[in-house]
């Protein structure tokens, strides 16, 4: 049973931090490529920024140099790191994890950030 469980969404202050974490099981999790999408009210899913079983990252250009992605192997966790919170951060944020061969793709279940004062 393959399960990705997210956690640490809130209500925080403009200009303020919080650090999401995606626990995942039942995969091989130094295998994935990890990244982390958010949907707002009215808008597409898109794509923060990802990293790769070598830790190679890439982000967005909305988020780059205020958010960072990080694993954990020994955890089977990802983690994405936000600072400099803006009101156009809100949005549910979920984690991915991606195997390219063979193909999978797993979700996790969206966890709500809310940036307002």
């Amino acid at each position: 049973q393959v399960q990705l469980v997210e956690s640490g969404g809130d209500l925080v202050q403009p200009g303020g931090s919080l650090r999401l974490s995606c626990a995942a099981s039942g995969i091989f999790f130094s295998r994935y490529t990890l990244g982390w999408y958010r949907q707002a009210p009215g808008k597409q899913r898109e794509l923060v920024g990802g990293i790769t079983g070598g830790g190679s990252t890439n982000y967005a250009d909305s988020v780059r140099g205020r958010f960072t992605i990080s694993r954990d192997n020994a955890k089977n966790t990802v983690y994405l790191q936000m600072n400099s919170l803006k009101p156009e951060d809100t949005a549910v944020y979920y984690c991915n994890a991606k195997l390219p061969t063979p193909p999978r793709t797993y979700w996790g279940q969206g966890t709500q950030v809310t940036v307002s004062s």
